[in-house]
């Protein structure tokens, strides 16, 4: 096992054990978080453990122009049931990815340190924030780390309040992304509801080629 200490270096991603852990330690510092995005690396641990850190093989992703949006989603969008926005209210939309509660989860990855350390890279324009409303109230949102210079954005978490929010918020955030010219989404791990959205696996080798 891998033990970090004041330096922000990670080991080769390479290194990662089967069920991706890479190392533990550290802290949550801007530059070490920078770092670890920027290298395929993510923290991922529950209140009360370490700080671990991930990179999982292979990788969940989505590619911006194999979106899947259902027909029922089409005519959703087109009710205008919901409306969308960016950047407005991040710490309510960590919040409540933090409260909502998840099958086969007791608690929350979000804790209080991962709150604040993201809430400062999103002060430093590092977060990218969706939130979606129905009727003036937050129903629906997601965030992740925005990393411009290399055109992806990895996704951290969404909360749903209502049916398909969550969903609508995902579609309209891969709209936003495009005009900023994304070339990939990393959902970091496989889960339905992104397989449902086009999103897919792939070796973790070819997703460092893209950091890269």
């Amino acid at each position: 096992m891998y033990l970090l200490d004041s330096s922000i270096q990670f080991p080769p991603v390479s290194s990662a054990y089967e069920d991706g852990l890479l190392a533990v330690g550290g802290d949550l510092s801007v530059p070490r978080l920078v770092n670890a995005y920027q290298n395929g690396i993510f923290p991922w641990y529950d209140e009360g453990q370490p700080i671990m850190w991930f990179s999982p093989d292979p990788r969940m992703v989505l590619f911006p122009e194999e979106l899947k949006i259902s027909k029922s989603m089409k005519q959703l969008i087109r009710k205008d049931q919901f409306t969308i926005s960016f950047n407005t209210v991040f710490e309510q939309v960590i919040e409540h990815c933090a409260i909502t509660s998840r099958p086969g989860q007791d608690g929350t990855w979000i804790t209080s340190d991962m709150r604040k350390a993201y809430t400062d890279l999103y002060a430093l324009g590092y977060i990218i924030s969706t939130e979606v409303w129905q009727e003036g109230a937050l129903v629906g949102g997601l965030y992740g780390v925005w990393l411009s210079d290399k055109k992806i954005f990895c996704g951290e978490s969404m909360f749903s309040k209502v049916s398909n929010a969550s969903k609508f918020g995902f579609i309209k955030l891969i709209e936003f992304l495009k005009e900023k010219e994304v070339r990939l989404i990393d959902c970091q791990v496989h889960t339905d509801h992104l397989a449902s959205l086009g999103a897919k696996e792939i070796p973790r080798d070819v997703f460092m080629k893209f950091l890269k």
